[in-house]
Formats: C-alpha cells, sequence, structure tokens
C-alpha cells in the first residue's frame, strides 16, 4: 500500500516533467504514511553525451479502437493519456469558406463523444465525454491542476474545463466569428500553460500570431509585436520552457521551430530575436513538445525527400540532435509530466502510439 501512495505522490510531486527526481521519503508523525521530506530535485541534463530516445511500445494499444481523426493528445494527473478527435466529422477543402467561416454549422455538434481517456497501461478507453459540444476539435492541454484547455476551429474558440466540470470556466473567442482583434481568434490550434497561470495560445491558421493572456483570461501581449522581428505562419504547436523563459512554436508553413521570450520571470528581454530551428529535414513542424531544456517535435507530410518522423531539439545551441520515429501523418506530441512515456496521434491513420525513453 505505501509503495504504491509513494508512486501517486511521486507522479503528483515530480510534476515539474522529466528535470525532476523521485522525492526523498521520510516517516510521517503518525509513523503510517510516508511524506516527501523536501522539494523536487532538478535533474541536470547538461551531462548527458545523448538525450533520451524515444522507443515505441510494440502492441500498444492492445485493444482496438475506432476514434475519428485525432488531433490532440495530453496526460492527465493520473499518468493516462487524453486525446481529442473528431468523431464522425472530417475536415475538407469545403469545411471553411475564403473568409474561414465554418460551411457545416447547420450539421450541428460532433454527436459523438469527442474526448476519450486511455489507460496508460493497455491503452483501453476509461472514460468519454464530449459529444454535443465541438464542431472541429483542434488542440489539448491539461495543466498542472487538471484543468484541460481545448480549441475548436470551427468555433474559433479556445475553452478551459476545470476538473468534472461540463461547462467550460474560461472561453476566449467568438462563438463562429473569426477575426483579428483583440478580442477575436481565428482557427486557433494550440494552447500552453505556464505554473504563474499564464495562458499561451496559438492562433493560429489565420492570424500567425501568438497571445499571452494572464491567469483569468485578460490579453497582456501578442507576440510578435513592433519591433519584434518574428513572421509565424500557421503556429500549429507550443510547448513551454519555463527554465529557459521560452515558448517554443511548430511553424509548420515556415518548417521551423521558433523560441521566442515567454516573459514569464520577466519582460526584459521580451521581443528580442527568437531562438530559430531551421535545417533541411525538418519540413512542415506539426507538434513540439518540452522535456526539460529539450523539444521534441515531429513533421507531416512536405515532400517526397523529408522523412515523416521526429526529431529532438536543443533551442540552446539552435540545433537538431537527435531523429527518431516514422509516422504518415502526425499531428501531436506530449510526454507524461515525470518523463516515463511520451505520445504522439495521427489523423490518417487516426491513432495513438505510445514510447518509453531509454538513455
Amino acid at each position: 500500500m505505501e509503495a504504491a501512495l509513494r508512486d501517486v505522490i511521486d507522479a503528483i510531486w515530480c510534476w515539474e516533467g522529466p528535470g525532476c527526481k523521485r522525492a526523498k521519503w521520510a516517516p510521517a508523525t503518525d509513523g503510517h504514511l510516508l511524506m516527501p521530506s523536501g522539494p523536487p530535485v532538478p535533474v541536470d541534463m547538461s551531462h548527458l553525451d545523448s538525450p533520451p530516445k524515444p522507443k515505441l511500445v510494440e502492441d500498444w494499444p492492445k485493444v482496438k479502437h475506432s476514434f475519428g481523426q485525432v488531433t490532440a493528445v495530453a496526460v492527465d494527473l493520473q499518468g493516462n493519456p487524453v486525446i481529442f478527435h473528431r468523431g464522425s466529422r472530417i475536415w475538407t477543402a469545403e469545411s471553411f469558406n475564403d473568409s474561414n467561416h465554418f460551411q457545416q454549422i447547420a450539421e450541428g455538434p460532433i454527436p459523438e463523444n469527442t474526448i476519450a481517456t486511455l489507460a496508460a497501461a493497455d491503452g483501453a478507453v476509461v472514460d468519454e465525454r464530449g459529444a454535443g459540444i465541438f464542431y472541429m476539435p483542434h488542440g489539448l492541454t491539461i495543466d498542472r491542476n487538471g484543468n484541460m484547455w481545448l480549441t475548436d476551429v470551427a468555433l474559433h474558440q479556445v475553452f478551459k474545463f476545470m476538473p468534472g466540470r461540463d461547462y467550460p470556466s474560461i472561453t476566449l473567442g467568438h462563438r463562429f466569428e473569426p477575426g483579428s482583434s483583440k478580442s477575436h481568434l481565428c482557427k486557433p490550434t494550440a494552447v500552453a500553460i505556464a505554473s504563474t497561470g499564464e495562458i499561451f495560445v496559438a492562433d493560429g491558421y489565420c492570424n500567425s500570431r501568438l497571445l499571452k493572456y494572464n491567469a483569468a483570461g485578460r490579453l497582456i501581449r501578442t507576440i510578435p509585436q513592433p519591433p519584434e522581428f518574428l513572421s509565424l505562419q500557421t503556429p500549429h504547436g507550443l510547448a513551454l520552457l519555463e527554465h529557459l523563459d521560452m515558448v517554443c512554436v511548430a511553424d509548420r508553413e515556415n518548417m521551423r521551430v521558433v523560441c521566442p521570450r515567454a516573459g514569464l520571470q520577466t519582460s526584459y528581454g521580451e521581443g528580442t530575436q527568437a531562438a530559430t530551428i531551421q535545417e533541411p529535414d525538418l519540413g512542415r513542424v506539426f507538434d513540439v513538445a518540452a522535456y526539460g531544456d529539450l523539444v521534441y517535435a515531429v513533421n507531416g507530410p512536405t515532400s517526397p525527400m523529408i522523412p515523416v518522423r521526429g526529431f529532438t531539439i536543443d533551442p540552446r545551441s539552435e540545433t537538431i540532435i537527435d531523429h527518431w520515429g516514422k509516422f504518415e501523418n502526425p499531428h501531436s506530441i506530449t510526454f507524461c509530466p515525470n518523463g516515463s512515456a511520451m505520445y504522439v496521434t495521427e489523423i490518417g491513420p487516426n491513432r495513438v502510439w505510445k514510447f518509453t525513453l531509454t538513455m
């Protein structure tokens, strides 16, 4: 019992991610329960000759699924992957008009459940929800408090759902109204949440900008803004590297990863030149995820000469330091908070891959 409880509390205690060791344990005053005796200790990864290598978990999931287009994956506080998918709805050339208005409103929201929680052990579905809410799912993030952040490109909105709640506590953007004003979004793709509660939104297919909000949802910064020299073209995924004060962007159509200053610790340095990773084999980058001070990324179909695979990136040196995996059409990537597993989703085939990390 105590060993199992240690594992549960370790998972929460090490929410900072792979840069965290297991807690030091000491007997509690009642003599029965063990509790951590000190703060989590960051792991110094600077000595590593090579980064952790993702290794595919064969025969996972152990059960067959029939999801729609799987657009996003995140990991909940219990360590289980949660996916966001489109059910019976498919994004086609007819889904939006030239002004980015959704053309299938009359069909109503997707009738099937669009959010599925899978068991980390075998991939079985343990919970489903989200029927009758979304029109074209895209991004999903789960923050350290278990809040679920979702983007819908048809609604042009971002939603925050608190644990166990069926109605959003924060909504950004206007329903079915694409726009570029401070209060509008246009096909938002992804969300990243800082430990301070600040919200970063990739906005998205039309506006090609990042928006930074305070924890209450008030806009406090637009990236880029003058005199910042940073041209984005479809920011498609986000990853926060808080230790480096960077927000890294899957700048899809520019075929690169860029990491401007996040401004979490101080506004000093905001607008300075972003770290940029752009190499001939990178292709169109669909998503990024943080692992310590590294970024893991997946590209998508670009040209027959560029393999579709994963990349390990060091934003400090602005280089690709490893390649891994083989995919067809990946769309999302995420890590278990304690760094024990990584998940990648694909659209066509609509599936989820699980990886472990080996040194």
